[in-house]
């Protein structure tokens, strides 16, 4: 129940945003106001870019570029290549003007032929010849870099001109690792990673009242501050901590967005050149593209991330965690499972969130039937885990 003190609260917030639109109307739409060189690659990229994991909507795409954006990321698996293809028809006529990504999973033992196929088939989608940076995707496995049929196949794409940059992408709890192997074999000219305030020493520390564990991938920092040594491009992903924001609404104000506090902390990060985010909206995407720019990090911003993060433990499995990875001796892939969960619960895809979990070969059938519950207590971001995954194979099976 909502007392009379709250009420008047959330009543305020929501007038205050609505001024807020209306004096942003006013000033006519909002649009990126900074691009930034992304490495050794040159590019010059949006700051806040269009990510497509959830997209498949030519229409989201042209209005995105029409706000400045001029980054877009897409992958083959994204909408079983719908993503690809709506990006491809929404820039038929203006390939030049933007930088296009995608990404494919090319494995520890995938030949180089494998590869090229798949390179081929995203181009074919896209409708353009050649991609501006090709990623590994996924990778949570140092075999995958260390197979030598990625480099003979990049550099012969490169020297077709299918491809004018490589790089890795990837989340899972062996990230750094993966990157460290990377960055130090020069596989790499562009880096894509899960980097949100939830996973910032800086910022986990200051709540140590609240999530009650160290930070989650504490080397991370440092393989970012790497690879900027090394001019690689840094390009951050799953920014967001879930994505829940219909339940920050209350909480915000006129610029000052859950998404936009999220946004400029990562971008504040030195060794960060820019961000995708999965545009799903042009509402959102106007929200998105008004924290281009200047990246201060405000007084506001911290206690609405501070209150976000308050909010979300004992619900959400930190990217990078590997606690639980071992403890199902049923062999369930957990943190792989809950991420799919995440997808179709914080998210509201469940397209992109059945997709994704058919891929990983419907694991959590197991734990309908379990009674052993191993994993319990293992988390410590205090996850239901047993709790989650079935609720997953139920979900998305």
């Amino acid at each position: 129940m909502i007392d009379r003190r709250n009420f008047l609260r959330i009543g305020a917030g929501a007038a205050l945003t609505l001024a807020g639109v209306q004096a942003t109307q006013a000033a006519g739409p909002p649009a990126i106001r900074r691009y930034v060189r992304l490495g050794k690659t040159g590019l010059e990229v949006s700051d806040i870019s269009f990510g497509s994991s959830s997209s498949f909507d030519a229409g989201l795409v042209r209005h995105a570029l029409s706000r400045g954006v001029n980054f877009f990321d897409t992958a083959e698996s994204y909408g079983w290549g719908n993503a690809e293809e709506a990006i491809g028809e929404a820039l038929q006529r203006r390939r030049k003007e933007v930088i296009l990504s995608s990404k494919t999973k090319a494995g520890a033992s995938e030949t180089r032929q494998e590869m090229m196929k798949a390179l081929e088939g995203s181009l074919k989608r896209l409708g353009t010849d050649y991609v501006d940076i090709y990623f590994n995707h996924g990778v949570d496995d140092v075999a995958r870099m260390q197979n030598q049929e990625w480099w003979e196949f990049t550099e012969l794409a490169k020297r077709q001109g299918k491809i004018r940059f490589r790089g890795m992408s990837g989340h899972g709890s062996d990230l750094v690792p993966c990157l460290d192997y990377a960055i130090d074999k020069d596989l790499v000219d562009v880096i894509l990673v899960s980097h949100s305030f939830a996973q910032d020493p800086t910022f986990t520390d200051r709540l140590r009242h609240t999530f009650h564990w160290a930070a989650i991938q504490p080397e991370l920092p440092r393989v970012l501050a790497k690879a900027k040594k090394k001019d690689v491009g840094v390009v951050a992903m799953k920014t967001l901590m879930g994505a829940r924001l219909n339940d920050m609404r209350p909480f915000e104000r006129p610029n000052g967005t859950f998404s936009q506090a999220a946004f400029r902390w990562v971008l504040s990060n030195p060794n960060v050149d820019a961000l995708i985010i999965s545009m799903t909206s042009k509402e959102l995407i106007d929200e998105y593209v008004a924290a281009s720019g200047d990246p201060k990090v405000t007084k506001s911003d911290l206690e609405l991330l501070e209150r976000y993060a308050e909010m979300r433990v004992g619900n959400y499995c930190v990217p990078g965690c590997s606690a639980c990875r071992e403890s199902c001796p049923e062999g369930v892939r957990i943190s792989e499972v809950l991420r799919t969960r995440m997808y179709d619960v914080d998210y509201g895809d469940r397209s992109l969130a059945r997709s994704e979990y058919a891929m990983l070969g419907g694991p959590a059938g197991a734990c309908l039937a379990c009674t052993h519950q191993a994993c319990l207590g293992t988390c410590p971001a205090r996850v239901p885990i047993a709790q989650f995954t079935r609720d997953a194979a139920t979900r998305l099976a």
